[in-house]
């Protein structure tokens, strides 16, 4: 992340999201808002050239939001989207009565508020902004300052953050999501390259050479086994896990064959205390 400016890889994953309204068929994943937050910047070419990325994120925001459905009909009333980078649920959130607390770096939640005025989007009276700097602030505890109760269930979207991250920042984190009854988040995680199957590491490796120049590198891959066992380590002990097979029997209606893919997009739920 450069000083005054979103993260590059947030604003490259909202193009992405943009495109993909435009241009790909089935649509798996509607955002009116993904076009409009970017302003008059125009979209990167290789939002238009990175179809298998493209076609991930609609899916795990896809997945994600399905997911926080389920829950808001349990009766969850809190949303908290870590990371939030340039995502826009909070400002077209289809369940009343649900509070969103948008959770981010300060510099790129000033950004964010900024560019919200500018390009004419609406912010809810439900939503909340919460800066956090990981390196020094406790994230529960902006949490609460923010109104967030800690003591009632809540959803956590979690979209393109892991890969970023070493697994004592996971830890931590998914400590906190743990804490609260009936916690549940969504996340997504990649593989190592090697893990790869070889028509998926010509685009990974373009991915990862490009956030590297944006100075937000990628972690190593972790496999399905590792991601699990951080789950289960952290109290979550409902997980559902979705790569490309998954993918492609639910969401394009595919026989669900072929290799599954280097990313994955995870739910976990604690549904024991």
């Amino acid at each position: 992340m450069r000083e005054g400016e979103p993260s590059r890889t947030a604003f490259g994953a909202a193009a992405l999201r943009a495109v993909h309204q435009e241009v790909d068929e089935p649509r798996i994943f509607t955002d009116p808002l993904a076009r409009q937050i970017l302003g008059e910047d125009r979209l990167p070419d290789r939002a238009w050239n990175q179809p298998r990325l493209r076609l991930f994120i609609a899916v795990r925001h896809r997945f994600a939001e399905d997911s926080l459905a389920a829950a808001v009909a349990r009766g969850t009333r809190q949303v908290v989207v870590l990371g939030a980078g340039l995502d826009t649920f909070a400002y077209r959130n289809p369940f009343p009565g649900t509070r969103v607390f948008e959770v981010d770096h300060p510099a790129t939640g000033a950004w964010k508020r900024e560019q919200l005025v500018e390009v004419g989007i609406e912010v809810p009276d439900e939503v909340r902004f919460v800066a956090v700097d990981f390196e020094r602030d406790s994230l529960a505890e902006r949490l609460v300052e923010a109104g967030f109760d800690a003591a009632r269930p809540a959803f956590f979207l979690w979209l393109g953050v892991v890969p970023y991250l070493s697994d004592d920042a996971v830890r931590a984190t998914l400590a906190v999501v743990a804490a609260v009854p009936d916690g549940e988040v969504v996340l997504d995680y990649m593989k190592a390259v090697e893990d790869a199957p070889a028509a998926a590491r010509s685009d990974r490796a373009t991915l990862e050479a490009h956030v590297a120049q944006a100075g937000e590198p990628l972690v190593p891959g972790r496999d399905q086994e590792h991601v699990h066992a951080l789950l289960r380590d952290a109290g979550f002990d409902e997980i559902e896990d979705i790569g490309r097979r998954e993918i492609r029997a639910r969401y394009l209606g595919l026989p669900p064959g072929g290799s599954e893919g280097d990313a994955h997009v995870v739910r976990a739920r604690v549904t024991r205390r």
